[in-house]
């Protein structure tokens, strides 16, 4: 049967700007897929930005190989992991990779009539919940950080930069001196810092995330040795051989899962088995996702080897409406997958084609 493959490049504004050591960022510009075939219709959502600030890919190199070597490979709906193994000649670009690798889980899953949370395997039937706080005035984000411990959030993470985190954190700390806390550094870090770091052990976090180099092993494995506190990688794990290759050479205890940093579902799935395998632990990152791409998350977040709270916030935390007419809430620090076939969201396509700056046809079915 024939598949459709459109796109929809859209600008949706952030409710508040989000600061980390990158830069600051105020609105959300990406790229949704629609997969149609029969009476199937799938969605997926690329988490490119405009710029190659977290990684090399945006949303120009996504949509470059999306539309003249991936889109082919999927015009026959393939199974995720074949569509994965047709890829694999294109070394790289795990995000665009992702992209259309999780525009076939929600195929297959909403074609056979199964949740994805399901058909990924053992789910737990919820993802706890944990919350990322921007950068701001001090005193704005204690703010912020007690309404959300007020609204039950299970782990509270600060981003930071260097000269910046005493500040933060201190602050923190001296108002919530019990919360589960960690901080983000996004790789604003060097060795040479080692000793301004080992300085952060007082604040007595859950971990400390990707202090140093975006692709960096060695050196965080060094620095590991010299802090108490637990070093968690986003950045640097692009696989499960990195992963692997991490918790051999100590860089970490603790591993950030993003879908589409690793290629997709497939892959986070081997991640966590990873994690679980070498006594590690692991949570479900985020990208400021629309509803489209948080329900990816929130199914994965679900799995049984994910054991620490991810950062899968409701979506009314990032705008004032979302893409999808069912999103997700939080109750008591957690949020349940949808019941539905595969992500279970259901798309305004009004709505969509409203914030769509661009949109268009890959495939015609």
């Amino acid at each position: 049967m024939a598949a459709g493959l459109s796109y929809y490049k859209i600008s949706m504004p952030l409710l508040t700007p989000f600061t980390t050591s990158f830069g600051t960022q105020t609105e959300r510009i990406g790229y949704i897929f629609r997969l149609a075939s029969g009476s199937v219709t799938a969605y997926s959502e690329c988490v490119t930005g405009e710029e190659p600030h977290y990684s090399y890919e945006d949303n120009e190199t996504a949509m470059h190989v999306i539309r003249n070597f991936f889109s082919p490979m999927i015009a026959d709906l393939p199974q995720p992991r074949v569509f994965m193994e047709r890829a694999s000649v294109i070394k790289g670009h795990n995000m665009a990779k992702a992209a259309l690798e999780m525009l076939l889980w929600d195929y297959h899953s909403r074609a056979e009539g199964i949740p994805l949370a399901r058909r990924l395997g053992d789910s737990k039937g919820h993802a706890d919940v944990g919350i990322s706080i921007g950068m701001d005035s001090v005193q704005d984000m204690v703010r912020r950080i007690g309404s959300a411990v007020e609204k039950g959030y299970r782990r509270i993470k600060v981003k930071v930069e260097k000269g910046k985190e005493f500040g933060i954190l201190s602050a923190v700390r001296d108002s919530f001196p019990d919360i589960k806390l960690s901080a983000d550094a996004n790789t604003d870090y060097t060795l040479k810092d080692a000793e301004l770091l080992k300085r952060l052990d007082r604040f007595n976090l859950v971990y400390m995330e990707q202090p140093l180099g975006h692709d960096d092993l060695l050196d965080h494995s060094r620095l590991a040795r010299q802090m108490a506190t637990p070093i968690c990688l986003d950045e640097s794990i692009t696989d499960s051989a990195k992963a692997e290759q991490a918790f051999d050479m100590g860089a970490c205890s603790v591993i950030n899962i993003k879908p589409g940093r690793v290629g997709g579902l497939t892959e986070s799935l081997k991640v966590a088995s990873v994690c679980a395998e070498r006594g590690g632990h692991c949570w479900v990152g985020g990208m400021l996702e629309t509803g489209v791409g948080r329900a990816f998350n929130i199914s994965l977040a679900s799995q049984g080897n994910v054991d620490y709270p991810g950062d899968t916030s409701p979506n009314d935390r990032y705008f004032s409406r979302d893409i999808v007419d069912n999103p997700f809430h939080m109750v008591d620090g957690r949020i349940r997958p949808n019941d539905g076939p595969g992500t279970g969201i259901v798309v305004n396509g009004a709505y969509l084609s409203s914030v769509s700056l661009e949109q268009g046809s890959l495939l015609k079915p």
